[in-house]
C-alpha cells in the first residue's frame, strides 16, 4: 500500500515543526467505518544506546482478532530525540512496513498518541493523514493534559482535558489496571474509537492490534522467534 501524501523526513527541526503544522489541518474526524474487517496495530523499538529503530505492523481480522500478516522494517534514525516531534523518528520505519503490507486495513491502531500531543498531531494523526485511512492513537502515558480520577472497571472512562480541550480519553480497557490513553488520529471519533478500542482488547490492558505489534517488534530487535498464531487460512508475512 502507499501513501497519499509524502514528504521529505530528511528535515531539521524546525522543518519538522513546520511539517507537523501544515499537515495538522488535514487531520478529519469523523466516526469510524461502519464495517471494520481488518485492523492494524503498529508499534516501534530502539536499540539502546544507538539510532537503529525497529518497526512491526500486524494485521488483525476483526472482531476474531486473528491474525492476517505481519511485516517489519529496521533502519537508522538520524534525527534527535525531541519531545512532539518523535514522529519523525519512528514515523520512516512504520512507514515502510506499512508500505510492505498485502492487506489494507480498515483502520490503524497506533501504540502513541494522536491529536493528545503539543501540536495536536502525534504519530496517530501523521501516519493516518499521510496514508488518508482512519487512525487512533492508544498509548499507555499521558503525553498532554489531564483527566479525573475514576473506578478501575472495565469500560470506565474520563475526557483528556488540556487547556480546557478535549484531547483524548482516558480508558479502562480492564478492571484494576492503569487506563490507556486514547485519541482521535485521523478519520476517527473519541466515541467510536472508545467502543473499537474496546472490542480490540482480550485478556490484557493493551489492544490486541498494538499488543501483537508489541511482541513482533521486540522479537524483530532481539532476533528471538515468536509464535506465528495465525487464524483462518491466511498467510502471514513477517519479513
Amino acid at each position: 500500500m502507499r501513501p497519499a501524501r509524502f514528504h521529505s523526513w530528511n528535515v531539521t527541526p524546525q522543518e519538522a515543526s513546520a511539517i507537523q503544522s501544515t499537515l495538522s489541518d488535514k487531520v478529519e474526524t469523523c466516526p469510524l467505518p461502519g464495517k471494520i474487517q481488518l485492523v492494524a496495530g503498529a508499534d516501534v523499538s530502539f536499540d539502546t544506546g544507538s539510532n537503529m529503530v525497529y518497526a512491526a505492523v500486524t494485521v488483525l481480522r476483526f472482531p476474531e482478532l486473528t491474525l492476517v500478516e505481519r511485516r517489519s522494517a529496521a533502519e537508522t534514525i538520524t534525527f534527535p530525540y525531541i519531545p512532539g516531534l518523535l514522529a519523525f523518528r519512528e514515523g520512516p520505519p512504520i512507514l515502510h512496513a506499512f508500505q510492505q503490507l498485502h492487506n489494507i486495513p480498515d483502520v490503524f491502531m497506533f501504540d502513541g498518541h494522536g491529536l493528545a500531543h503539543p501540536r495536536r498531531f502525534g504519530l496517530a494523526s501523521h501516519l493516518g493523514v499521510l496514508f488518508d485511512l482512519p487512525s487512533i492513537g492508544v498509548a499507555k502515558r499521558v503525553l498532554v493534559g489531564s483527566f479525573d480520577q475514576m473506578k478501575k472497571e472495565q469500560g470506565n472512562y474520563s475526557s483528556l482535558i488540556e487547556k480546557g480541550e478535549e484531547v483524548g480519553l482516558a480508558l479502562q480497557t480492564k478492571d484494576n489496571v492503569n487506563p490507556v490513553y486514547v485519541s482521535i488520529g485521523h478519520k476517527s471519533d473519541l466515541p467510536t474509537s472508545r467502543e473499537f478500542v474496546l472490542a480490540c482488547t482480550a485478556q490484557y490492558r493493551v489492544p490486541e492490534p498494538t499488543r501483537q505489534a508489541h511482541l513482533a517488534v521486540n522479537a524483530l530487535r532481539t532476533g528471538a522467534e515468536i509464535d506465528l498464531d495465525v487464524g483462518g487460512d491466511q498467510t502471514t508475512l513477517f519479513e
